[in-house]
Protein backbone atom coordinates (compact mmCIF):
# COMPACT_ATOMS: atom_id res chain seq x y z
CA UNK A 1 0.00 0.00 0.00
CA UNK A 2 1.17 3.28 -0.98
CA UNK A 3 1.52 6.32 1.63
CA UNK A 4 -1.06 8.21 -0.01
CA UNK A 5 -3.66 5.27 0.09
CA UNK A 6 -6.13 5.97 3.46
CA UNK A 7 -3.55 8.27 5.07
CA UNK A 8 -5.68 11.03 5.52
CA UNK A 9 -8.33 11.41 8.12
CA UNK A 10 -10.03 13.93 7.47
CA UNK A 11 -12.72 15.13 4.29
CA UNK A 12 -12.11 17.28 1.37
CA UNK A 13 -11.58 21.07 2.84
CA UNK A 14 -10.75 20.31 5.96
CA UNK A 15 -7.11 22.52 6.76
CA UNK A 16 -4.78 19.65 7.72
CA UNK A 17 -6.87 16.72 7.42
CA UNK A 18 -8.33 17.05 11.04
CA UNK A 19 -10.97 19.75 10.87
CA UNK A 20 -9.13 22.77 11.76
CA UNK A 21 -10.20 26.36 10.41
CA UNK A 22 -8.56 29.16 9.40
CA UNK A 23 -9.41 32.55 10.48
CA UNK A 24 -10.01 34.86 7.53
CA UNK A 25 -8.31 38.98 8.57
CA UNK A 26 -11.05 41.55 7.46
CA UNK A 27 -10.40 43.72 4.35
CA UNK A 28 -9.42 47.15 5.72
CA UNK A 29 -8.43 48.62 2.36
CA UNK A 30 -12.08 51.16 2.37
CA UNK A 31 -12.20 52.00 5.70
CA UNK A 32 -10.83 55.44 5.28
CA UNK A 33 -12.82 56.92 8.80
CA UNK A 34 -11.85 53.80 11.20
CA UNK A 35 -8.05 53.70 10.20
CA UNK A 36 -6.54 55.39 13.71
CA UNK A 37 -8.78 52.96 15.79
CA UNK A 38 -8.23 49.63 13.79
CA UNK A 39 -4.25 50.71 13.76
CA UNK A 40 -4.36 51.01 17.50
CA UNK A 41 -6.38 47.52 17.61
CA UNK A 42 -4.02 46.01 14.70
CA UNK A 43 -0.76 47.44 16.49
CA UNK A 44 -2.39 45.22 20.14
CA UNK A 45 -3.01 42.31 17.89
CA UNK A 46 0.37 42.51 16.12
CA UNK A 47 2.13 43.01 19.81
CA UNK A 48 0.22 39.96 20.61
CA UNK A 49 1.36 37.33 18.42
CA UNK A 50 5.17 38.60 18.60
CA UNK A 51 4.50 38.01 21.86
CA UNK A 52 3.04 34.54 21.45
CA UNK A 53 5.73 33.36 18.85
CA UNK A 54 8.68 34.65 21.11
CA UNK A 55 7.08 32.58 23.81
CA UNK A 56 7.07 29.93 21.69
CA UNK A 57 10.93 30.09 20.08
CA UNK A 58 11.88 30.15 23.78
CA UNK A 59 9.88 26.83 24.94
CA UNK A 60 11.40 25.02 22.40
CA UNK A 61 14.48 26.29 22.37
CA UNK A 62 14.13 25.51 26.07
CA UNK A 63 12.68 21.93 25.53
CA UNK A 64 15.50 21.36 22.63
CA UNK A 65 18.78 22.22 25.47
CA UNK A 66 16.89 20.67 28.12
CA UNK A 67 15.40 17.40 26.82
CA UNK A 68 17.05 17.13 23.32
CA UNK A 69 20.02 14.57 24.28
CA UNK A 70 17.44 12.09 26.12
CA UNK A 71 14.88 11.87 23.14
CA UNK A 72 17.83 11.24 21.19
CA UNK A 73 19.07 8.77 23.13
CA UNK A 74 15.46 6.97 23.01
CA UNK A 75 15.60 6.99 19.47
CA UNK A 76 18.45 5.19 19.11
CA UNK A 77 18.45 2.68 21.93
CA UNK A 78 14.62 1.50 19.67
CA UNK A 79 16.67 1.73 16.06
CA UNK A 80 19.05 -0.73 17.71
CA UNK A 81 16.95 -2.75 19.38
CA UNK A 82 14.47 -3.42 16.19
CA UNK A 83 15.12 -6.71 15.23
CA UNK A 84 15.33 -5.50 11.61
CA UNK A 85 17.85 -2.83 12.11
CA UNK A 86 20.95 -3.66 10.70
CA UNK A 87 23.07 -3.51 13.83
CA UNK A 88 27.03 -4.33 12.57
CA UNK A 89 29.98 -3.34 14.45
CA UNK A 90 32.52 -3.67 11.99
CA UNK A 91 32.01 -5.42 8.22
CA UNK A 92 33.76 -8.43 7.15
CA UNK A 93 37.16 -7.02 5.10
CA UNK A 94 38.74 -10.35 3.98
CA UNK A 95 38.00 -13.34 1.91
CA UNK A 96 39.04 -16.72 1.56
CA UNK A 97 38.11 -18.68 -1.56
CA UNK A 98 35.89 -16.14 -2.70
CA UNK A 99 33.77 -15.84 0.20
CA UNK A 100 33.97 -13.59 3.06
CA UNK A 101 36.39 -14.56 6.32
CA UNK A 102 37.34 -13.12 9.17
CA UNK A 103 34.28 -12.79 11.18
CA UNK A 104 34.14 -11.21 15.09
CA UNK A 105 34.09 -13.82 17.64
CA UNK A 106 30.95 -12.90 19.06
CA UNK A 107 27.11 -13.56 18.56
CA UNK A 108 27.36 -10.96 15.43
CA UNK A 109 30.29 -12.39 14.06
CA UNK A 110 28.41 -15.97 13.63
CA UNK A 111 25.18 -14.48 12.57
CA UNK A 112 27.26 -12.93 9.75
CA UNK A 113 29.25 -15.72 9.03
CA UNK A 114 26.07 -17.83 8.74
CA UNK A 115 24.19 -15.72 6.17
CA UNK A 116 27.41 -15.46 3.99
CA UNK A 117 27.43 -19.14 4.08
CA UNK A 118 23.95 -19.71 3.42
CA UNK A 119 24.98 -17.24 0.49
CA UNK A 120 27.40 -19.67 -0.54
CA UNK A 121 25.63 -23.11 -0.22
CA UNK A 122 22.69 -21.48 -2.29
CA UNK A 123 24.58 -20.16 -5.26
CA UNK A 124 24.91 -21.72 -8.56
CA UNK A 125 29.00 -22.52 -7.76
CA UNK A 126 27.36 -25.15 -6.00
CA UNK A 127 26.35 -27.10 -9.18
CA UNK A 128 29.94 -27.71 -10.60
CA UNK A 129 32.07 -30.21 -8.98
CA UNK A 130 35.40 -28.24 -8.25
CA UNK A 131 33.56 -24.95 -7.26
CA UNK A 132 31.57 -26.80 -4.68
CA UNK A 133 34.36 -28.40 -3.26
CA UNK A 134 36.53 -24.93 -2.52
CA UNK A 135 33.15 -23.46 -1.28
CA UNK A 136 32.62 -26.38 1.14
CA UNK A 137 36.56 -26.59 2.13
CA UNK A 138 36.27 -22.96 2.18
CA UNK A 139 33.72 -22.98 5.26
CA UNK A 140 34.01 -25.95 6.70
CA UNK A 141 35.15 -27.05 10.24
CA UNK A 142 38.27 -29.58 9.65
CA UNK A 143 36.58 -32.34 11.60
CA UNK A 144 33.13 -31.80 9.41
CA UNK A 145 35.18 -31.29 6.09
CA UNK A 146 34.70 -35.39 4.74
CA UNK A 147 31.10 -35.63 6.10
CA UNK A 148 29.83 -32.35 4.60
CA UNK A 149 31.92 -32.74 1.58
CA UNK A 150 30.37 -36.06 0.84
CA UNK A 151 27.13 -34.92 1.81
CA UNK A 152 27.00 -31.94 -0.92
CA UNK A 153 28.67 -33.98 -3.17
CA UNK A 154 25.40 -36.88 -3.31
CA UNK A 155 22.87 -33.95 -3.61
CA UNK A 156 23.96 -32.87 -6.30
CA UNK A 157 24.29 -35.38 -8.43
CA UNK A 158 24.22 -35.79 -12.21
CA UNK A 159 20.86 -36.96 -12.23
CA UNK A 160 19.83 -33.93 -10.63
CA UNK A 161 21.59 -31.87 -12.90
CA UNK A 162 20.06 -33.16 -15.58
CA UNK A 163 16.30 -33.02 -13.96
CA UNK A 164 17.44 -29.26 -14.43
CA UNK A 165 18.13 -29.14 -17.47
CA UNK A 166 22.11 -28.20 -16.91
CA UNK A 167 25.14 -29.94 -18.82
CA UNK A 168 27.43 -32.64 -16.96
CA UNK A 169 29.62 -29.89 -15.49
CA UNK A 170 26.88 -28.04 -13.91
CA UNK A 171 26.68 -25.39 -16.45
CA UNK A 172 23.59 -23.58 -18.44
CA UNK A 173 22.48 -25.20 -21.74
CA UNK A 174 23.76 -22.39 -24.73
CA UNK A 175 20.90 -19.62 -25.20
CA UNK A 176 20.22 -20.28 -21.54
CA UNK A 177 20.91 -18.79 -18.11
CA UNK A 178 20.78 -20.81 -14.77
CA UNK A 179 20.00 -18.83 -11.59
CA UNK A 180 20.34 -20.08 -8.50
CA UNK A 181 20.33 -17.13 -5.80
CA UNK A 182 19.73 -17.40 -1.89
CA UNK A 183 18.85 -13.64 -0.40
CA UNK A 184 18.87 -13.77 3.67
CA UNK A 185 16.56 -11.43 5.02
CA UNK A 186 16.83 -11.81 8.73
CA UNK A 187 19.08 -14.09 10.87
CA UNK A 188 18.93 -15.14 14.86
CA UNK A 189 20.60 -17.28 16.90
CA UNK A 190 19.19 -19.68 18.90
CA UNK A 191 22.53 -20.91 21.21
CA UNK A 192 25.64 -19.27 21.41
CA UNK A 193 28.75 -19.69 23.71
CA UNK A 194 32.89 -18.74 22.78
CA UNK A 195 33.39 -22.12 21.09
CA UNK A 196 29.86 -22.61 19.30
CA UNK A 197 26.94 -21.00 18.12
CA UNK A 198 23.66 -22.21 16.06
CA UNK A 199 22.22 -19.33 13.72
CA UNK A 200 18.77 -19.63 11.80
CA UNK A 201 18.81 -17.31 8.61
CA UNK A 202 15.34 -16.42 7.01
CA UNK A 203 15.97 -16.43 3.11
CA UNK A 204 14.44 -15.97 0.23
CA UNK A 205 15.56 -17.54 -3.45
CA UNK A 206 15.80 -17.56 -6.97
CA UNK A 207 16.13 -20.86 -8.85
CA UNK A 208 16.19 -21.92 -12.19
CA UNK A 209 16.82 -21.86 -16.24
CA UNK A 210 15.81 -18.44 -18.07
CA UNK A 211 15.75 -19.05 -22.44
CA UNK A 212 12.88 -19.68 -24.08
CA UNK A 213 13.12 -23.65 -24.46
CA UNK A 214 13.44 -23.73 -20.55
CA UNK A 215 11.00 -26.18 -18.69
CA UNK A 216 12.00 -24.65 -15.42
CA UNK A 217 11.28 -20.81 -15.31
CA UNK A 218 13.19 -18.98 -12.45
CA UNK A 219 11.01 -19.21 -9.69
CA UNK A 220 11.02 -17.46 -5.89
CA UNK A 221 11.15 -19.51 -2.94
CA UNK A 222 11.17 -18.76 1.08
CA UNK A 223 12.91 -21.06 3.52
CA UNK A 224 14.98 -20.74 6.70
CA UNK A 225 18.73 -22.48 6.85
CA UNK A 226 20.20 -23.56 9.95
CA UNK A 227 23.57 -23.58 10.53
CA UNK A 228 25.78 -25.03 13.48
CA UNK A 229 29.07 -23.06 13.70
CA UNK A 230 32.36 -23.62 15.68
CA UNK A 231 35.12 -21.09 16.52
CA UNK A 232 38.16 -22.67 14.82
CA UNK A 233 41.58 -21.27 13.59
CA UNK A 234 40.51 -17.87 14.45
CA UNK A 235 36.86 -17.89 12.37
CA UNK A 236 33.57 -19.33 12.18
CA UNK A 237 33.19 -23.02 10.40
CA UNK A 238 30.17 -24.47 9.46
CA UNK A 239 29.59 -28.16 11.94
CA UNK A 240 26.22 -28.70 9.88
CA UNK A 241 23.27 -27.37 8.17
CA UNK A 242 19.70 -28.55 7.57
CA UNK A 243 17.01 -26.65 5.58
CA UNK A 244 13.02 -26.39 6.22
CA UNK A 245 10.62 -24.26 4.55
CA UNK A 246 9.46 -20.62 4.99
CA UNK A 247 7.97 -18.52 6.61
CA UNK A 248 6.66 -17.31 3.37
CA UNK A 249 4.39 -14.43 2.65
CA UNK A 250 1.96 -14.20 0.77
CA UNK A 251 2.94 -13.35 -3.57
CA UNK A 252 2.23 -9.91 -4.16
CA UNK A 253 0.79 -8.88 -7.65
CA UNK A 254 3.87 -7.50 -9.25
CA UNK A 255 3.49 -8.69 -13.13
CA UNK A 256 6.31 -11.66 -14.10
CA UNK A 257 8.98 -10.38 -15.90
CA UNK A 258 10.15 -11.62 -19.65
CA UNK A 259 12.95 -14.46 -19.38
CA UNK A 260 15.39 -11.88 -21.23
CA UNK A 261 14.47 -9.39 -18.13
CA UNK A 262 15.86 -11.66 -15.69
CA UNK A 263 18.40 -13.25 -17.55
CA UNK A 264 19.73 -9.65 -18.05
CA UNK A 265 19.14 -8.78 -14.70
CA UNK A 266 20.92 -11.55 -13.11
CA UNK A 267 23.73 -10.97 -15.35
CA UNK A 268 23.88 -7.58 -13.86
CA UNK A 269 23.55 -7.38 -10.37
CA UNK A 270 25.83 -8.68 -8.12
CA UNK A 271 25.57 -10.06 -4.93
CA UNK A 272 26.61 -8.52 -1.07
CA UNK A 273 28.75 -9.43 1.45
CA UNK A 274 26.14 -9.82 4.48
CA UNK A 275 27.01 -8.65 8.18
CA UNK A 276 24.81 -7.93 11.04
Amino acid sequence: MSLGDGASGGGEGEYGGVGQTRTRLPDRGGDVYGGARRGRSSSRSLVTVVGVVVLLIAAIAFANRGGGSSSNDDGGNKAQSAPTAASGTRPVESKSGGIPAGFAHDQQGAQSAAANYAVALGSDGMFNTTRRHEIVQTMADPGALNRLQSGFDADYSTDLLKKIGLNDDGSAPSGTTFVNRTLPVGTKVTSYSAAGATVQVWCTGLFGLTGQGSTNPVTSSWFTVTVKLNWTGGDWKVVETNQKTGPTPINGDNPVSGSDEISKAVEEYGGFTYAR
